[in-house]
């Protein structure tokens, strides 16, 4: 049975804003990306899983029951993350704690102990007091102290450290070892490169890809300049595979590597290269080109 199942699933807000016509499979104990800019529909889409918004058009099944007619039993087994967290005001976070899990009746000590000692989490001060990273903390933590069977997260590692990321990634990969199925959006492509097994690019309400991690590279571009002691060999670099808009001056090559560095870094051997550098485009431009190259098709 798949954890996630959406068909034809459709908010249209006007004006061509909103999702879409989205057909989507999530397989029970995947961590599944959802990627897309800002503005995709990736928190639309995630507000129709929770029943927060209604579609216009079509459905979504979540662990086999409706997210709407199902709503309140569904909430019971899944772990919810928000874009945007409430406002608990000048609730303290031991507080919060106590309210959510006690709306749930459950008693999770051992667990939120846990999870605070990992995310170095103190549950003492006021909400209001929390700055963004503790906020969002709290978040993780609300949403995995009870254990669910299913996750969906918005957007979850924003405002956290490196160091708070990583144990991030760890505890999605541990419930992933349990049985878990983790479905989080994101627009940062190698956060989904961590931990994601497949994703789906979302691009202007509607469903543009879905790529399997080994096909990550297919679609990550670099911007790439290389210093050399002398002039290259323009016909050497231009026939290595993926790179595209090359542009000499001298000793300085710019230019667009698709997919793998290796056949690039293989016949960079022995051409005197001083220097390197290279960063990827915004997510943004990769998605544009993605989207182009989909409708192209």
């Amino acid at each position: 049975m798949p954890a996630i199942v959406t068909t034809g699933l459709t908010k249209d807000y006007g004006n061509g804003r909103g999702l879409f016509d989205l057909d989507l499979e999530v397989r029970e104990g995947e961590v599944f990306g959802f990627l897309g800019p800002n503005g995709a529909g990736k928190s639309t889409t995630i507000r129709l899983l929770m029943d927060m918004i209604r579609p216009t058009r079509g459905s979504a099944r979540l662990l086999g029951l409706d997210a709407h007619d199902d709503s309140v039993a569904l909430k019971k087994c899944v772990g919810y993350l928000p874009g945007e967290l409430p406002d608990f005001g000048r609730m303290r976070c031991a507080e919060i704690i106590g309210y959510a899990m006690g709306m749930r009746r459950i008693d999770a000590t051992d667990r939120v102990a846990e999870l605070c000692d990992r995310f170095a989490i103190d549950l003492s001060p006021r909400f209001q007091e929390l700055s963004r990273g503790n906020k969002q903390k709290m978040g993780l933590l609300l949403s995995f102290a009870h254990q669910p069977r299913l996750l969906i997260l918005d957007e979850p590692t924003g405002g956290l450290d490196p160091l708070m990321q990583q144990q991030f990634y760890e505890l999605v990969r541990e419930t992933r070892a349990l049985g878990g199925t983790v479905f989080l959006s994101s627009h940062v492509l190698s956060e989904i490169e961590q931990i994601c097994e497949r994703a789906a690019i979302v691009r202007e309400g509607r469903l543009a890809q879905v790529i399997e991690l080994t096909d990550l590279d297919e679609i990550r571009l670099r911007h790439v300049v290389i210093v050399f002691a002398l002039p290259p060999d323009e016909h050497r670099l231009r026939q290595v595979p993926g790179i595209e808009d090359v542009v000499i001056d001298r000793t300085l090559t710019r230019c667009v590597l698709r997919g793998s560095f290796e056949p690039l870094a293989d016949a960079l051997a022995g051409m005197g290269v001083l220097d390197l550098t290279s960063h990827e485009p915004t997510l943004e431009e990769t998605f544009l080109d993605v989207y182009r190259s989909e409708r192209g098709r």
